[in-house]
């Protein structure tokens, strides 16, 4: 089973040659900015698993260390990189995977930054759809 990925547009394409090592939810105030929502879940692995098979992502130095690549066509976000305290790993966004359920979150990173309301986000009324309107 190939591990695949990519962005919205299909501009940039990605495959993994191993499941990641792990998945986690992180909430610090640079992903949230990154991503304009309160959460990125990132797969992290070895840089050598994962090769891109289309397109070329652009770079944003978030940080000084942080590089952060993303698709030029449509924006969206894909991969982490800093050397200084992830040395030789990649993080991927997981939802970026074909098939983000098949590698589900096993934690959550960088609670200290987290949205206060993010803490019970699950106690909120959940609807499959948009809820009737008034």
């Amino acid at each position: 089973m190939a591990i695949t990925g990519g962005c919205q547009c299909g501009a940039v394409r990605y495959e993994l040659s191993a499941p990641p090592d792990r998945v986690s939810i992180c909430h610090c105030r640079d992903c949230q900015l990154s991503a304009g929502a309160p959460m990125v879940a990132w797969a992290v692995m070895p840089a050598g698993n994962l090769r891109i098979t289309q397109g070329e992502p652009a770079v944003f130095n978030a940080s000084g260390d942080a590089l952060r690549r993303f698709c030029p066509v449509c924006g969206t976000g894909l991969f982490y990189v800093n050397e200084t305290f992830l040395p030789g790993l990649v993080d991927v966004q997981a939802i970026t995977l074909d098939d983000p359920s098949a590698f589900p979150p096993g934690a959550q990173v960088q609670t200290a930054e987290r949205q206060d309301w993010a803490a019970h986000i699950h106690a909120l009324p959940a609807f499959r759809r948009y809820p009737e309107m008034d």
